[in-house]
């Protein structure tokens, strides 16, 4: 059965928040999961991370973690002090979210978000050989922590390393640890997959989780995402993971900053509704 989630952020205007007022809220709204960042996670002390994983566990929820890093933690940088950083900060995420009970650490977890290719460069393999590098001191401490790393596809205006489902599965089999896994998201695909039920079907066995937002990143079920075609890849490789929505509508603060809300998608928005209805528009055609 797969498991529909939705991102703590689709609320709030910055990426640091309390996290245990959503743990109510998701589940009174319906879902399975929710989803938080994992910066803050590795930066949480061990009391807050048993609040929040406590919480999680009494309400019946899962949680995962996502996470853009920061260009000073980058474990992809061609700066070895830089690339230490980011393999300690990373390996710090790990054991917290081991602490509170494993499960999936998704997004750039193999270097920094956002990013364009550094001046001086036109080949993009010494940043990815060195975030192998980084990603290879830190699969068995997931492994060992019950952690999966999802490394990200993402689109062209947001990352140079991985902008396809082949790319990452190239990159996946590569490392070749049971810890790393793909994440798929539908707004990126959107824009850089010739077929996205085609990209599903090539990362197939690989894909561990799915963001969900239509093309302009509203809610599932109020655009023209493919989703008919969406659901049949994901039958088609028997898909049975995560379904997380990650929608942004709000303008405002570093959230609205980072990916590029510059209006109201959505005007005067009734938040809780629309994560409602978007939820049964998801348990009616992907699950």
């Amino acid at each position: 059965m797969r498991t529909v989630g939705i991102y703590y952020a689709f609320w709030t205007h910055e990426w640091d928040a309390d996290f245990l007022p959503f743990v109510p809220k998701v589940k009174k709204l319906g879902f399975d999961l929710l989803e938080v960042n994992g910066g803050t996670v590795a930066k949480m002390n061990a009391a807050d991370r048993d609040r929040l994983a406590g919480a999680a566990r009494d309400a019946g929820l899962k949680l995962s973690y996502g996470i853009g890093l920061p260009a000073d933690v980058d474990p992809s940088s061609l700066d070895e002090s830089v690339r230490k950083n980011g393999v300690a900060f990373m390996r710090q995420m790990i054991s917290n979210v081991g602490e509170m009970g494993g499960g999936i650490i998704c997004g750039s977890v193999h270097t920094t978000w956002p990013a364009k290719l550094p001046e001086g460069y036109e080949d993009k393999r010494p940043f990815r050989d060195q975030s192998l590098r980084s990603m290879r001191e830190l699969v068995k401490l997931a492994e060992d922590r019950g952690v999966t790393l999802c490394v990200e596809v993402l689109n062209r205006f947001e990352h140079y390393m991985l902008n396809t489902a082949a790319e990452a599965v190239a990159y996946v089999e590569e490392l070749g640890s049971p810890a790393c896994a793909i994440h798929l998201d539908t707004f990126h695909m959107n824009i850089e997959e010739h077929s996205i039920g085609g990209a599903i079907r090539t990362a197939g066995k690989y894909l561990r989780q799915m963001h969900l937002g239509e093309t302009d990143r509203r809610p599932p079920g109020l655009g023209r995402q493919p989703w008919k075609e969406i659901k049949a890849a994901l039958d088609d490789v028997g898909y049975d993971g995560q379904l997380v929505m990650e929608p942004f509508i709000m303008m405002g603060g570093q959230v609205g900053r980072d990916v590029g809300v510059w209006r109201p998608i959505i005007p005067n928005p009734d938040l809780d509704a629309l994560a409602r209805d978007a939820l049964k528009f998801v348990r009616t055609n992907l699950v």
